[in-house]
């Protein structure tokens, strides 16, 4: 039997995948789920960095009661609980966090870069002496998108991961809305840390439909949350303004010692 590829864009983890058995079990049941199988994996990439609507037809595989005719938007925001998270679905994965000691107070943002599955490169910086946890966070995503553009320029797949359901909410939702009245809230009152919410969206809206991005759980485990929040921290300590490669050799076990968030 030929091997299959499946292409989920909407379902309790998405990507490409090569086992049924487990695609099933992303799309089984879920609300408005879009899934389709391809012959070949570099049709299924290229399908999963569009949009659903050109791919979808009648979908080549069908799991219980989910639907695969109902429009979904392709850059909806992911929701991962679990400490198992699949890092061969993406060529680039992103994780990104941010720390505050105290918040407010000294804060820096770190990122964790994964590629074919490997942990690659961590960076970490932006130290601001009177941040807060949000600004550090904010910080840090704008860096992913960056890393997600370059990514996307080189024709591969890239997700991008932060725990902070508020920097996501910004950057992906209430941005719209702010910039639709002039940057300001419906309540009288200045929007905290416009200048980067303005900077991630734009870029943000720039990339979306060629790229995942997924809110994840926090201290749960997850090696790249943990990496990235390790590499906040540093920064902080490090007091580094830029944002810099970490230069030495990359132990997780000695990096994921280091202090936390």
């Amino acid at each position: 039997m030929a091997k299959k590829f499946y292409v989920v864009w909407a379902g309790r983890e998405t990507g490409v995948f090569t086992s049924w058995d487990y695609t099933k079990k992303q799309v089984d049941k879920f609300p408005q789920a879009k899934y389709k199988s391809f012959p070949t994996e570099a049709q299924a990439k290229a399908a999963f960095a569009a949009s659903p609507a050109s791919s979808m037809g009648k979908a080549t595989a069908k799991a219980g009661s989910a639907s695969n005719n109902k429009p979904v938007k392709s850059n909806a925001v992911e929701s991962i609980k679990t400490k198992q998270v699949d890092l061969s679905t993406h060529d680039t994965i992103v994780f990104t966090d941010g720390g505050c000691e105290p918040n407010p107070g000294k804060a820096g943002s770190g990122m964790a870069v994964y590629r074919q599955g490997q942990i690659s490169e961590l960076w970490y910086g932006l130290y601001n002496a009177n941040g807060t946890n949000n600004s550090a966070e904010l910080n840090a995503l704008y860096q992913a998108l960056l890393v997600a553009e370059k990514s996307i320029n080189a024709q591969q797949s890239v997700k991008v991961m932060s725990d902070s359901q508020y920097s996501i909410n910004c950057i992906t939702n209430w941005a719209y809305g702010w910039k639709s009245k002039g940057w300001k809230r419906k309540v009288a009152g200045d929007i905290a840390n416009l200048e980067v919410i303005q900077q991630a969206h734009e870029l943000y809206d720039r990339i979306k439909d060629n790229m995942s991005i997924a809110h994840v759980a926090a201290h749960i485990g997850i090696e790249g949350n943990e990496l990235a929040d390790r590499m906040s921290i540093y920064a902080i300590d490090k007091k580094n303004p830029d944002f810099t490669l970490y230069d030495k050799p990359i132990e997780l076990s000695a990096i994921l010692a280091l202090r936390t968030g």
